[in-house]
């Protein structure tokens, strides 16, 4: 019974220290441009850092992973959901073709490569996989549990698996805008 207490009492006191928390990322790993207000999670991911282009006001949240082996661009002002993958290469048909001869063989077939890029002011929704050679333009939404690969115009709103464009952003916009005139400047600043 005491064991049990001083137990429970040490994992939480670890658990506290240890939780998911939000860093600040100073400098872009591309450029080494100052951010002033990026932020991520410490239990984020990004592999290949030199590889992924972040731009300010960018929040990344928990248990996400950023594959940046074949470039990620990630551009102002986007909310990127917890747990989610953004990647720029794919094995996941190679590893079938190959077998036990995966990995040993180089320019496998099956094998995507690819950047991704994310435009201003774009919404990911928790959960949501973002694979190699997808653009998404600025301001859109990404909805959760969506399967995001190709190419998707500014101001979509993208759903499902396969992810497909169901709507469009500035729709859902007009309705504050409408009601709140004085935001119309904010937004036409970026959104023209």
């Amino acid at each position: 019974m005491l064991l049990d207490k001083i137990v429970n009492r040490l994992l939480y006191a670890l658990s506290r220290r240890f939780k998911p928390n939000v860093y600040l990322i100073r400098r872009n790993f591309v450029s080494k441009r100052k951010l002033k207000n990026t932020r991520a999670s410490n239990t984020s991911t990004f592999v290949e850092k030199e590889g992924i282009d972040l731009g300010d006001n960018v929040f990344i949240w928990h248990h996400t992973i950023i594959d940046g082996s074949n470039g990620v661009t990630i551009e102002d002002g986007c909310q990127i959901g917890a747990w989610n993958g953004i990647f720029s290469h794919s094995s996941h048909i190679s590893i079938r073709l190959y077998g036990e001869k995966y990995g040993e063989i180089k320019d496998m077939k099956g094998y995507i490569r690819g950047s991704v890029f994310i435009g201003k002011y774009t919404f990911i929704g928790p959960h949501s996989v973002i694979m190699p050679n997808t653009k998404i333009g600025k301001g859109c939404l990404v909805s959760a549990y969506s399967y995001v690969k190709g190419e998707f115009p500014d101001f979509s709103i993208i759903s499902g698996n396969p992810a497909k464009v169901i709507g469009d952003t500035r729709k859902l916009d007009s309705k504050y805008l409408d009601e709140n005139e004085e935001l119309r400047n904010y937004y036409n600043q970026w959104a023209e």
